[in-house]
């Protein structure tokens, strides 16, 4: 296979990833959103010092998935360089 054959399957590629990291960004600021909701006892289900403490943990959990994860993705995801290409 040319590299003028692989040029389609690679943006395809690159554009599954790029959906896949906004997917996670979005998905981790909804679960921020979930965890400020139940710190602020909006939810019946849990109230209290439970509220805050749970609340807190989903929040962080969300603030991971919006910042960190989609930087692990990248890193993991980044084409090699080509030969004789620096960075």
């Amino acid at each position: 296979m040319t590299e003028m054959d692989q040029q389609p399957t690679r943006e395809a590629a690159a554009k599954q990833r790029f959906f896949a990291i906004g997917l996670f960004r979005l998905s981790g600021v909804f679960i921020l959103m979930f965890g400020f909701l139940i710190m602020l006892e909006k939810f019946a289900f849990v109230s209290g010092d439970k509220a805050k403490l749970m609340g807190a943990i989903i929040a962080t959990v969300g603030m991971f998935q919006t910042i960190i994860v989609p930087k692990i993705l990248a890193r993991a995801w980044r084409t090699p360089p080509v030969d004789g290409e620096n960075l």
